[in-house]
């Protein structure tokens, strides 16, 4: 199936796609602010630079687009009709980068949480948020 637009739209589109500082992550990041926790964002000390580290809990949080990251069984993780080996290779790439952060960031002694793009949609997000508190907060005490 042909794109429905040129070439030239559908690179001007994806160009303006951030990498820092998405609404997910920033719905993420206003509801822990709110709830009291105090954290860095996007730190590049550590491995996969994490949306949001919480040093005092010992926990990293990465927020993920499901399209980028390739979330397994979710509608918004599609693979592209046009160009396909290309996006492939760059979005498998991408999930192998993340298990390898993942496991080094494990490995430093560090909880890690995903929390995706889709479980913040507004019929679960309110949920989603409460259960990544009680995440975060646990990690503390265990």
């Amino acid at each position: 199936m042909a794109d429905r637009v040129s070439k030239e739209t559908r690179s001007y589109n994806m160009s303006r796609i951030k990498g820092k500082d998405t609404k997910p992550e920033i719905i993420v990041r206003s509801y822990l602010f709110s709830k009291g926790l105090r954290f860095r964002k996007n730190d590049k000390r550590y491995p996969g630079s994490p949306d949001i580290v919480l040093p005092k809990y010992n926990t990293v949080v990465f927020v993920h687009g499901c399209f980028w990251h390739l979330h397994e069984g979710c509608k918004y993780a599609t693979m592209p009709k046009s160009n396909v080996d290309f996006w492939k290779k760059k979005l498998y790439r991408n999930k192998e980068r993340d298990k390898r952060n993942q496991k080094e960031l494990k490995e430093m002694g560090w909880n890690v949480i995903i929390v995706w793009e889709c479980q913040l949609k507004k019929d679960k997000c309110e949920q989603t948020l409460e259960q990544l508190y009680g995440q975060i907060v646990s990690a503390v005490s265990e």
